[in-house]
């Protein structure tokens, strides 16, 4: 089965359209994953993730060249599946598919969309929070989409030490992160362009801001350049950057 990043969007309605923070609220909970955000997550993303699409085009790319037969390949954090889905149709046969998320909500909507898009590989998906750790086994591919940021920092190098001690020689982590300027000046730009970016998709300034206050407590970006100390600390041998817009990248790193 061919699945593109293209099949994977779908004409929104409504019901599917991210309006989380539309309505003024009087007192900002932290952001969560449950079922209002779950509901229209797809939106979500296609709206306030710039390149998304290209992103997860380039993914499969990477996946092609590095997922081995009979190894596993996992998405931690793989919330409605996309990654998953991406990767079904670039990678050999004999491979296992593992996604990990602690939301249930999300899970289920993962699950509802591979048996939508006759998902036929051998797939299991798994509800835990990776503050708590992960356990990997026999990996080839690892993808941390969008993922890492809500981890928190006391638990991230261990987070990433588990990870490489699952993999194989040679296997590849993916890593997709909203990151911090490396200086204050490029900071407020880089802020600015993404505000301006997500206002071009049909947000509001009151949506971006609500928005970023739930998020205050529970995202907490690195620099880049310190998400590429962290793998390298971990004994990732190679490291590199596959994508960058203002504060979003992608960091490629070998095993």
């Amino acid at each position: 089965m061919n699945v593109s990043t293209g099949a994977l969007r779908k004409t929104t309605n409504d019901a599917d359209k991210d309006q989380v923070f539309r309505d003024p609220q009087t007192t900002i909970a932290d952001f969560n994953f449950g079922e209002k955000v779950a509901s229209v997550f797809d939106d979500m993303l296609d709206r306030s993730v710039p390149f998304y699409g290209e992103v997860q085009r380039m993914i499969a790319e990477l996946a092609a060249d590095f997922v081995a037969p009979g190894t596993n390949i996992y998405d931690l954090g793989c919330s409605t599946g996309n990654t998953l889905l991406t990767l079904h149709s670039c990678v050999p046969p004999g491979v296992k598919f593992i996604g990990i998320d602690y939301s249930q909500q999300m899970l289920a909507r993962c699950r509802a969309k591979l048996d939508a898009h006759g998902f036929d590989r051998p797939c299991e998906l798994l509800c835990a929070d990776l503050n708590q750790g992960v356990t990997i086994q026999n990996a080839s591919f690892v993808a941390m989409i969008l993922t890492l940021q809500f981890i928190r920092p006391l638990y991230r190098d261990q987070l990433i030490a588990q990870i490489l001690g699952g993999m194989n020689e040679n296997g590849c982590l993916i890593l997709v992160e909203k990151v911090l300027g490396e200086d204050s000046i490029f900071n407020r730009l880089f802020i600015k362009y993404y505000y301006d970016f997500k206002k071009k998709n049909g947000y509001s300034e009151m949506e971006i801001a609500q928005k970023r206050e739930a998020l205050e407590n529970v995202l907490v970006p690195y620099k880049l350049l310190e998400n590429r100390e962290m793998l390298l600390r971990a004994g990732f041998r190679y490291c590199d950057v596959f994508f960058k817009w203002y504060n979003f990248c992608g960091i490629v790193a070998v095993k």
